[in-house]
């Protein structure tokens, strides 16, 4: 098990004042040990001088005194380990109290950071500063370096989703006029079969061009936080939006009432769908369920047929424009499906995980806070 900041620091400052304490004593202990035999020595002559005894009182009064210091050394010992042991008690219980409310400002930038990381809206969670206050120290500079990474990484994500939504809008323009035009070459009656093929490519590439900057608008304002939220039972949006002609759709929606955006909801739901279809095989099949956990969240899952894919392939799928094994030109879509679903469920507060099926075919699991 390895210690904390807070707990290696403490031994760190217990083991030095114990360490500077048994210094202490044993100094202690060396000078009395050779000043008590000189003492004890003067007074012998003194009382040698004066009155003269005999040589055994002499060695009586010698015993006497070493016993004397030899006691003396000992009740040191022991009082002075008792109260060294007493003392460093204190030390280590201060010395803890002491590395917490120093380390204090370092489990408030912590603290702020697992907030931020563990935002299920990333625009939300860069809004957050620590704000830390106090003596302009190492502590304080840390969390001011903190917030001020935080305000440009804040800036940096709100200047390309404005660089996104405003350049999705001006693009739309001249794709309505090129349809506009294209449509009008189109319509007299003298115009040559060569030229309608070519008129019908160009406006097929122009719906293409048009459901992209459709999709980016959406992604661009489904990856912030939904703010303005309206009672929704994605049941209702499995019954309307679980439909299609070529696999067999099976729906099985149950009550699931989240508190959301509707609109956001209901693509993330189509999205899901038409992912199904879309990636299957002839005779396939989709099933669509809805339900309420017992423990109050949502579950929504799409499970489809389909070609085997690679587990490892799997996060990969969430990606903008990213198509498992098809071109990123070929097909009707734009590839942002199912990263739109991802930026859906995170806006709402959600998880999504994504599991490939060993017979072919995804199953996707949403899960969402139901509504009180």
């Amino acid at each position: 098990m390895r210690l904390t900041v807070r707990a290696r620091l403490t031994a760190v400052y217990g083991g030095l004042f114990v360490l500077a304490g048994i210094v202490l004593l044993s100094a202690v202990y060396v000078l009395v040990e050779r000043s008590s035999p000189a003492a004890a020595g003067v007074a012998v002559l003194d009382v040698a001088t004066a009155g003269a005894p005999p040589q055994g009182g002499v060695a009586f009064i010698r015993r006497v005194a070493e016993g004397t210091q030899a006691d003396t050394l000992r009740s040191m010992l022991v009082q002075g380990a008792i109260a060294l042991v007493v003392v460093s008690a204190a030390a280590i219980a201060l010395g803890w109290l002491i590395a917490g409310r120093l380390l204090q400002p370092l489990h408030q930038i912590t603290a702020a950071a697992r907030r931020i990381a563990e935002s299920p809206a990333a625009d939300r969670g860069l809004h957050e500063r620590i704000a830390l206050s106090g003596p302009n120290d190492e502590l304080k500079q840390l969390a001011d370096t903190f917030d001020l990474m935080l305000a440009r990484l804040d800036q940096s994500l709100d200047s390309q989703r404005r660089f996104i939504a405003n350049a999705s809008h001006e693009l739309r323009t001249p794709l309505t006029l090129n349809r506009t035009l294209l449509e009008v070459a189109l319509e007299p009656e003298t115009t040559s079969p060569e030229v309608r093929q070519l008129g019908a490519t160009l406006l097929a590439v122009n719906d293409r061009h048009g459901r992209l900057i459709d999709g980016l608008l959406l992604l661009a304002r489904s990856d912030r936080e939904v703010t303005e939220r309206s009672y929704v039972d994605l049941a209702d949006i499995v019954d309307h939006v679980a439909v299609a002609d070529s696999v067999k759709m099976i729906a099985e929606p149950a009550e699931a009432a989240v508190l959301g955006d509707p609109v956001l909801l209901e693509r993330l739901v189509q999205n899901l769908v038409e992912n199904g279809v879309r990636h299957n095989v002839p005779d396939g099949w989709v099933k669509v369920t809805s339900r309420t956990l017992p423990d109050g969240w949502v579950e929504l899952q799409v499970a489809n047929s389909g070609p085997v894919v690679p587990r490892y392939e799997v996060p990969g799928l969430f990606e903008p424009f990213h198509r498992y094994r098809t071109d990123r030109l070929a097909g009707p879509g734009a590839g942002l499906g199912l990263s739109i679903v991802r930026a859906v469920v995170g806006a709402h507060q959600g998880r999504l995980r994504a599991d490939a099926r060993d017979e072919g075919g995804l199953v996707i699991t949403v899960l969402l806070p139901g509504a009180p």
